[in-house]
């Protein structure tokens, strides 16, 4: 049950990375927008929008396939949980309780966060038991 699971992660993890990467390649400009609004203005142009986005659809293809996991599982959890660090306050203070002031308010909806994090984690932790990714199947470690 556990390789069906680690499938399931890898499935799951992938194709979030593949769903923002095609929102930043497809419709940089929104990518841009994010950045500004959650990141601090952090990479907030187009082009590199656009290809951060390409960028993490290869990744998440890489990661649903179980191809290169060596390189691509670190690569995921540094930015599923470098995005979660990133909108820390919507997720100590989901409800706007304390740490949001005057009209700003929390979304909710990034409280998940933690758990993709965790779910990237999960796959370095236990990369020696993923009997179902591509790497292991075809002799690769």
């Amino acid at each position: 049950m556990k390789p069906v699971l680690l499938l399931a992660l890898r499935a799951s993890t992938g194709a979030l990375l593949i769903v923002w990467g095609a929102l930043r390649a497809f419709s940089p400009e929104r990518g841009v927008g994010l950045a500004n609004k959650y990141y601090g203005g952090a990479v907030n142009s187009e082009a590199i929008q656009a290809a951060f986005g390409w960028g993490e659809i290869a990744l998440g293809a890489l990661v649903i396939l179980g191809l290169f996991r060596i390189i691509v599982y670190p690569l995921q959890a540094v930015m599923l949980v470098g995005g979660a660090f990133a909108i820390w306050k919507h997720i100590l203070d989901p409800l706007s309780l304390y740490l949001f002031t005057g009209e700003a308010k929390a979304n909710i909806l990034f409280f998940p966060s933690t758990t993709v994090a965790v779910a990237a984690l999960i796959l370095l932790a236990f990369k020696s038991d993923d009997r179902l990714a591509l790497d292991r199947l075809i002799g690769r470690k």
